[in-house]
């Protein structure tokens, strides 16, 4: 009954042209291998649709409870109030906890419909270009590993969010059986955020006096120093070398 309650969203739904609808999903960290009577840590993604902007939170397990806390830590994150979030079907999601907050909040909530990934495509982007480039698909299962994926998404957020660009689809043109796609000139999800007219001023000028205090060399020795670190806890790999980071990074 409450699953019928939260509208049904596919990926061609998105027409709200200003940032804070986001699209969220789970990413598995069991390394292929289940493991009964042991949890192991999930990435909790979250995606801005009009922007780009990225936020990560590593949660221990998958319970609704880890879910809601870590829904509520990216909300914190996001430089511009959250106004609507789309989600797969999985019970994670489709609670009454959830759906309380949101009516709450006034936030809209939709769902994509089950087996379709496509629904949240936005969200599956950035489960592959963020999350698996930067911690790959080993096993995560203990408190340290749990503690260096958060300390690697605290840096990972700045990293990409204010220096990665990345492009938009503005539209398709069909040429008989072939498909055309125009896009947007590169930006950053921070470029996008401080051009769009929804976006307060108060909000704006936060986010540029963060982006003062960066710096682009230290931000990426830190998030490979991190990476070294969670790599050295799988089993396989005592002492990472630098072609295996660039494997993980491809």
């Amino acid at each position: 009954m409450l699953k019928q309650r939260i509208p049904v969203r596919t990926w061609a739904d998105w027409t709200e042209d200003r940032p804070g609808f986001c699209e969220i999903d789970l990413v598995d960290h069991s390394g292929g291998q289940i493991v009964r009577g042991r949890e192991h840590a999930w990435t909790l993604c979250f995606t801005d649709v009009k922007t780009g902007w990225t936020e990560c939170v590593a949660i221990r397990n998958k319970a609704q409870v880890h879910v809601f806390a870590a829904i509520r830590r990216a909300r914190q994150r996001l430089p511009f109030p959250l106004l609507g979030i789309d989600s797969d079907t999985g019970s994670e999601f489709i609670n009454n906890q959830l759906y309380r907050y949101c009516l709450h909040d006034q936030i809209t909530f939709t769902r994509g419909r089950s087996g379709r990934r496509n629904d949240n495509a936005y969200v599956e982007q950035k489960n592959w270009s963020v999350v698996r480039r930067a911690v790959g698909y080993g096993r995560y299962d203990s408190p340290g590993q749990l503690e260096l994926l958060d300390l690697l998404y605290v840096r990972l957020h700045l990293y990409v969010n204010f220096f990665l660009p990345v492009v938009k689809l503005q539209e398709k043109i069909r040429s008989g059986n072939k498909v055309k796609r125009i896009y947007d000139d590169p930006q950053t999800p921070y470029a996008r955020v401080l051009t769009s007219p929804s976006v307060s001023e108060e909000d704006k000028a936060e986010l540029q006096e963060a982006y003062g205090y960066l710096d682009l060399i230290d931000l990426r020795r830190g998030i490979d120093d991190l990476q070294v670190q969670l790599l050295r806890t799988w089993p396989a790999l005592a002492e990472p070398t630098t072609s295996w980071r660039l494997s993980l990074l491809r």
